[in-house]
């Protein structure tokens, strides 16, 4: 048994990755472990103390490793917990899972959840060896995990829908540390490279048009790096050259997209929505951005029924932007409108126009946008979020 001290990360450690991370209970399967990955030739592994509880918290703030390693015993429900995992987990990143039962049926359920292997203890050193060493090399065989597809459409033209994508997506990239992509379909007219301060490029246009071209080294060189951590899709044509956005490439875009990043944000222009209709059913979630006008309630509850009844797979959120603004309807008016409380509530501020005006240099960590986009943040994380059904219960209990 090796008695070297263990190391636990800390919370705002150095955003360079380990290529391994290790959180087990117990000093016999360290022991084991750390023979492996040395064996290996890896010297810069991290050990901690604790199981997957510890490993799900650690990584919703830090750069994920190659290699994760996480422990099971003692978990009520530890395929729920491998969900959760996931969650905070890159696409990329090969997980392995050891526990203390011997139970095929919690074998397929937990591989069906996408992890390389699990192993019960006490630990074969060779055997968990070969399965370090194939996911470090890159050629273990898994079920393959995607990221998380989120569609943010404003129902008309000026409710925010843009600045909340931009917004979100950075968020989650600089303050969350996960691989972000935001993507502007609207090709013409989109203005989230401006938002983000970058100049739009002609990628998005030779992927839509020309799809079978698309690979890694394309989209490699295509994409705009915003931060380490986010990068950008988005053209801007000419008014004149409309790009014919064909659902099946936009399919194969999305498809190459969500096995690179963590979230794929998709700005999407409520115009183009309607010919899009398999990729709206695509496992996502699909915020739905409205002001308080009467319009735009009657807009929210037309999409709510295209869109369809939500699933395990596919939620719809509305967020109301801009509440109490001048010339719209007061909040409790247009809930009585819509028949349906809103998710999420985002109050008409002046500094919230603002700071979306200043691009990049409004969005730091402290700005007034962060807190009132931190409940979206939540829904997109799948964090716990209390319901808002105080509104609606006073119009319709």
């Amino acid at each position: 048994m090796n008695d070297q001290p263990r190391t636990a990360p800390r919370a705002g450690a150095s955003d360079a990755a380990s290529p391994a991370m290790v959180y087990v209970r117990d000093r016999d399967s360290e022991g084991i472990l750390r023979q492996s990955l040395s064996d290996l030739g890896v010297s810069a592994a991290i050990y901690a103390t604790g199981g997957i509880e510890a490993a799900i918290a650690e990584l919703a703030h830090r750069s994920s490793p190659r290699l994760l390693v996480v422990d099971v015993s003692g978990t009520d429900d530890p395929v729920a917990r491998v969900m959760e995992l996931a969650q905070v987990c890159e696409p990329s990143t090969g997980v392995v899972v050891i526990g203390e039962t011997n139970d095929v049926a919690l074998y397929r359920s937990l591989k069906d959840a996408g992890i390389v292997e699990y192993y019960y203890k006490p630990l074969v050193g060779n055997l968990v060896s070969r399965t370090c060493s194939a996911i470090l090399m890159g050629a273990e065989q898994r079920m393959p995990r995607t990221g998380k597809l989120i569609f943010v459409m404003g129902v008309r033209g000026g409710c925010g829908a843009t600045t909340i994508a931009t917004w979100a997506a950075w968020h989650l990239a600089e303050m969350r540390r996960r691989r972000v992509l935001l993507f502007d379909l609207d090709l013409n007219a989109g203005d989230a490279a401006l938002q983000l301060d970058m100049t739009p490029n002609h990628t998005l246009r030779e992927a839509l048009e020309q799809p079978e071209r698309v690979d890694d080294l394309f989209l490699e060189r295509g994409v705009i790096h915003v931060t380490p951590r986010l990068d950008l899709l988005a053209s801007l044509e000419p008014l004149d050259q409309i790009v014919n956005c064909r659902e099946e490439a936009v399919l194969s875009l999305l498809n190459n997209l969500l096995h690179r990043y963590r979230y794929v944000f998709v700005d999407l222009p409520h115009t183009l929505a309607p010919a899009l209709s398999s990729v709206l059913h695509l496992p996502s979630m699909c915020i739905l951005v409205s002001d308080s006008s009467l319009v735009a309630a009657r807009d929210v509850a037309r999409w709510r029924e295209k869109i369809g009844a939500n699933t395990a797979d596919r939620v719809t959120l509305h967020v109301l932007n801009k509440a109490g603004m001048a010339g719209t309807l007061p909040t409790e008016d247009f809930v009585r409108a819509l028949a349906h409380a809103p998710d999420v509530v985002i109050p008409y501020e002046r500094e919230i126009g603002v700071a979306s005006m200043l691009g990049a240099k409004g969005m730091t960590a402290d700005s007034v946008v962060s807190h009132v986009l931190a409940p979206v943040l939540r829904h997109i994380a799948g964090e716990t979020v209390e319901e808002n059904r105080s509104l609606l219960h006073r119009l319709f209990g």
